[in-house]
């Protein structure tokens, strides 16, 4: 080697240690800051979305530089609680150290604006939906009343609606009016024939689960059956759910979604309100979109722990002053192809980790997330579809922390915790792993899941 290859070599090793932003003369908000922030806080900080102020222009960002710089260097924001070094997924956001590192050069030198026409066009975001303009919006006929008395309230709510004809459809978006209240939603689908139900909108709307333990009791409150009384419509499981940070996701043409007939009701078999000390209202709304064609593969679902088709071990009691581990195994009896994987816990999680293990002994990871934050527990989807093959097991890991270091313990001093009977009360606990799949078909591990 020559002494000017070497030289070379010198100098590039040096400047690759010192990292790129080093060689950024000036950072500056139109060049460096507005697409990173454009990428990957602009959705959520919006006005109406889930972000409690804007980061749209530069006045914006520079009147919030101290706390970007703070809850980037930190890795606290953007919000993505699953390990990118352990697993992918779709519409990640998380910075690079680059990013980061720009972020606090910027802040420090003085939130410089640059050239003003070089700031990146704005992305369109639609008003009220994080996935795109709904071609149908489903709204509660009134505002439900929350009653300030600090109790939670599980409710079920009857979401009726009428369309000209029937269409298929890929997803419901739920959008919460009350973000800070609503914990989370289960919605099935009613379907009535036409000539079954004349007047869809007709019979009460809300029905609270403590007055009405008799489930069909609740059912003939809510007028749910067809105008014969006795008979019930069709209905579609699982057609949407709600948990604080979540995105339904929309997968490829052909992939997933259901008939939306021309009559009908949303059926919200469990919506849980959080506590409130002040009377407040809540009036959710849902985003339908439809399809382009009818689907060709229906989407299927189970759950682990909690509900699920396999058991939490040991059962799920967690006593005060302790740090304990659960774990649910399910092995799968034929080919699978995972689209959408949801873990679960309440305000006790501190990680969780699910992975398969082939009969062969060869290691598929799912999901890793370290630092478990109730307040983001999103539906992940792969990049691409994930194959587990016919005998493999998917095991899930989950640590719960009942000590008085956790500070989102509901209880001071801390009290004995467990999932009792399935109760969804943030105060109880849940360790659920819940997977959206297709049987196996040959090729899907290379079809992309990418909106």
């Amino acid at each position: 080697m020559n002494i000017k290859n070497y030289i070379y070599i010198l100098i590039t090793l040096f400047l690759t240690s010192c990292g790129d932003d080093k060689l950024i003369e000036q950072v500056t908000f139109s060049e460096h800051i507005a697409p990173i922030i454009y990428k990957n806080c602009t959705s959520c900080h919006r006005p109406g979305e889930a972000g409690p102020f804007s980061l749209i222009t530069y006045q914006d960002a520079k009147s919030r530089s101290a706390l970007m710089k703070f809850v980037t260097k930190t890795r606290f924001m953007p919000p993505w609680p699953a390990d990118d070094s352990y697993s992918h997924f779709i519409d990640e956001k998380v910075l690079t150290q680059h990013e980061i590192d720009l972020v606090v050069r910027w802040v420090d030198e003085g939130c410089l604006m640059g050239d003003s026409t070089k700031i990146p066009a704005l992305p369109i975001f639609p008003k009220g939906s994080q996935l795109g303009t709904p071609d149908l919006v489903i709204k509660f006929r009134e505002a439900y009343k929350i009653k300030g008395d600090a109790q939670d309230k599980f409710l079920l709510m009857r979401v009726p609606y009428e369309i000209p004809e029937d269409k298929f459809i890929t997803t419901i978006e739920v959008v919460p009016d009350n973000r800070k209240l609503l914990h989370h939603v289960n919605a099935q689908l009613l379907s009535y024939e036409f000539d079954k139900k004349k007047d869809v909108f007709k019979g009460n709307v809300f029905i609270n689960v403590d007055s009405f333990p008799d489930k069909l009791i609740a059912y003939k409150e809510l007028g749910l059956a067809n105008d014969d009384g006795t008979s019930f419509p069709m209905m579609t499981q699982s057609v949407t759910n709600y948990l604080p940070g979540v995105t339904p996701p929309i997968y490829p043409d052909g992939i997933g979604g259901f008939k939306l007939a021309r009559k009908g009701a949303l059926f919200l078999k469990d919506i849980h309100y959080g506590p409130s000390r002040v009377d407040t209202t809540d009036q959710t709304t849902f985003n339908v979109f439809y399809a382009k064609s009818p689907p060709k593969r229906p989407t299927q679902e189970f759950q682990m722990g909690t509900y699920g088709i396999s058991p939490t071990v040991p059962e799920l009691v967690i006593p005060p002053n302790e740090i304990k581990t659960f774990t649910s195994s399910y092995q799968v009896p034929f080919d699978i192809s995972l689209l959408t994987i949801n873990p679960h816990m309440h305000l006790l999680g501190k990680s969780f980790w699910a992975y398969a293990v082939t009969s062969q002994g060869d290691t598929i990871p799912l999901i890793k997330i370290n630092k478990w934050d109730f307040r983001w527990q999103y539906f992940y989807t792969f990049k691409k579809m994930v194959k587990i093959p016919k005998g493999a097991t998917i095991h899930t890991v989950g640590v719960f922390d009942n000590t008085r270091s956790n500070p989102n313990n509901p209880f001071s001093p801390p009290r004995l915790v467990a999932d009792r009977e399935g109760s969804m009360r943030t105060s109880d606990e849940m360790f659920q792993f819940i997977v959206t799949y297709l049987p196996y078909q040959n090729g899907d591990e290379n079809v992309s899941l990418e909106r």
